[in-house]
């Protein structure tokens, strides 16, 4: 059974950095993809960034393209989240996802498992 835990959230400020992690344990299969999203109060769960571990592409959504990266380790068992210049519209719960299969989606329900979410807050 894949876990996936999350960490790294916490109360930033307009234009702060922050990097997120995505520890992963039990995973059986080899090809597949990392995906963050993030879900803000009363809104859906949407994409946010994405990281296929054959080959290394990624893929973000415009709204952060440019201010976030993700990234792993060499082992390919931790996946990093990192947000510069953050906005107050970048205020949520930060998941993280694992997909059996090669191709980065944008679409939460094409994600097989997901960690519990760590979230980002903002004083304004």
């Amino acid at each position: 059974q894949v876990q996936l835990v999350e960490s790294g959230g916490g109360l930033v400020q307009a234009g702060d950095s922050l990097r997120l992690s995505c520890a992963a344990s039990g995973r059986t299969f080899r090809s597949l993809t990392e995906g963050w999203f993030r879900q803000a109060s009363g809104k859906e769960r949407e994409f946010v960034a994405g990281i296929s571990w054959s080959g290394g592409s990624t893929y973000y959504a415009d709204s952060v393209k440019g201010r976030f990266s993700i990234i792993t380790d060499n082992a390919k068992t931790t996946v990093y989240l990192r947000m510069n210049s953050l906005k107050p519209g970048d205020k949520a719960v930060y998941y993280c996802a694992d997909r059996a299969d090669s191709l980065i989606a944008t679409n939460r329900f094409q994600y097989d498992y997901w960690g519990k979410g760590t979230q980002v807050t903002g004083s304004s």
